[in-house]
């Protein structure tokens, strides 16, 4: 191992562990008790899911628009959340020959989702109400809890995209408080 080689898996080592503390950030996030209450997401493997999604994908989106170390980053967090995912599933007892098949499809879910928030996110109105309802609370109408979602959402967009790049690349991250969206009507 040369030099160079060295400093590079040091460097990707160092890049990988910022990751870890954001991925273990979002799942803390999306594993905030009023997401399931106040807001009525689903409190189901597949609810959770979506929520998890729905926080790796914001801190992606704005990883990704640092460009260098913050793509590089945003590559490592997408990693990391595909092989805590295998993990998991390993954990729950699905069998090894079917956890390739279950991550191809989480795979394929995980990107169904984020084309469709993108798009919501850039069409603004009642999008990324509609997109939530369809994705977390599986539905094709706009419930109050949905537009609660998508408020809340749009508040992490916004905390993140307030949050100083030099935080978000060392691995820093402070979520609003899910009680500071507000109350359905």
């Amino acid at each position: 191992m040369g030099l160079l080689d060295f400093l590079s898996s040091k460097e990707r080592g160092a890049r990988e562990r910022r990751a870890a503390a954001l991925y273990a950030a979002a799942v803390a996030q999306a594993r905030q008790p009023a997401l399931y209450t106040s807001l009525e997401a689903p409190d189901t493997l597949d609810g959770r899911f979506e929520l998890i999604v729905l926080h790796v994908h914001l801190l992606c989106r704005r990883l990704a628009q640092l460009g260098g170390e913050g793509a590089a980053i945003a590559q490592a967090l997408f990693d990391t959340m595909f092989r805590d995912m295998d993990r998991n599933l390993r954990e729950l007892g699905v069998s090894d020959p079917s956890v390739p098949r279950r991550i191809k499809a989480m795979l394929e879910a995980y990107y169904g989702r984020i084309k469709a928030y993108d798009a919501a996110l850039e069409a603004g109105g009642d999008a990324l109400a509609a997109t939530i309802a369809r994705n977390v609370y599986n539905a094709s109408v706009i419930s109050p809890a949905a537009q609660a979602m998508a408020a809340y959402a749009l508040s992490v967009k916004t905390a993140l995209d307030a949050t100083h790049e030099a935080e978000l690349v060392a691995g820093k991250i402070a979520f609003p408080s899910v009680e500071a969206v507000p109350a359905r009507s």
